[in-house]
C-alpha cells in the first residue's frame, strides 16, 4: 500500500475572490481559517471533522456584494485540491454512500470518484436563507466541487424541514462518503477500474 502523502495547496486569486486552500486527506479532521461567509465557515468544519480530513482556507472574496463568488470559488478549490491530493486513484476504494439524520433530517450522498463529473442535487428546504446565508448557494458549492474534482456525486434530501438541518446533513454526508471512497484499500494496489485508469 501507498504511502504517498495525499496533500494538495491551491490557490485561485481573480478580480471577485482571493482564496488559498491546503488539504491533507489523511489528518486529523482539523479545520481553519476564515473567508467571510461564516455559515459556510462552519460547514467547512463538519466536512473536515467527519471527512477526517485537515482543510486550511485564506483569502476573502466580494461579500460586499454577497456571498455568492466567494461560495462558489471556494467549491472550486476544493475540488481541485481533492483531484490533485487523490492523485492517480491508485490503491482508492472510489465509491462512498452515506446517510445522515439530523433530528427530522435524514439526508443521503452516493459519490464515485471516478474523473467524470457530474451533479444530482435533489433538494427542496422551506426557507431561502439561514441567517445571511442564502441556502441555494450549497448547490452551486456541491456543483464546483463535483466539477473541479471529477466526482460523480448524488446529494438527496430524503425529508426534513429545518433548513439548518438539511444543509448541516448533507455536508456531513457528503463528508463520510468522500471518507470511504477516498480511503486506501489495504487490498487493491491498482486503480479501481476495468480499464485501468479513471
Amino acid at each position: 500500500m501507498s504511502t504517498q502523502s495525499r496533500k494538495s495547496s491551491i490557490q485561485r486569486h481573480t478580480k471577485e475572490t482571493q482564496l488559498d486552500l491546503t488539504l491533507n486527506l489523511d489528518g486529523a479532521g482539523e479545520f481553519k481559517g476564515k473567508i467571510g461567509v461564516p455559515f459556510l465557515e462552519h460547514m467547512l468544519d463538519l466536512l473536515a471533522r467527519h471527512g477526517m480530513m485537515d482543510i486550511e482556507i485564506g483569502g476573502q472574496g466580494d461579500t460586499h456584494i454577497d456571498p455568492h463568488h466567494t461560495v462558489e470559488d471556494l467549491g472550486i478549490v476544493l475540488g481541485k485540491a481533492l483531484a490533485e491530493a487523490v492523485g492517480d486513484k491508485k490503491g482508492i476504494v472510489r465509491f462512498g454512500s452515506a446517510y445522515v439524520p439530523m433530528e427530522e433530517t435524514l439526508a443521503r450522498c452516493v459519490l464515485d470518484v471516478c474523473g467524470r463529473p457530474y451533479l444530482h442535487y435533489q433538494v427542496e428546504m422551506a426557507k431561502e436563507r439561514i441567517g445571511d446565508y442564502e441556502v441555494e448557494l450549497t448547490e452551486d458549492f456541491f456543483r464546483a466541487v463535483a466539477m473541479n474534482g471529477g466526482l460523480t456525486l448524488h446529494l438527496e434530501l430524503l425529508y426534513g424541514k429545518n433548513s439548518h438541518h438539511v444543509v448541516e446533513a448533507l455536508f456531513k454526508a457528503f463528508a463520510r462518503a468522500l471518507r470511504l471512497a477516498v480511503d486506501r484499500d489495504p487490498r487493491n494496489q491498482s486503480v479501481p477500474s476495468t480499464k485501468g485508469l479513471l
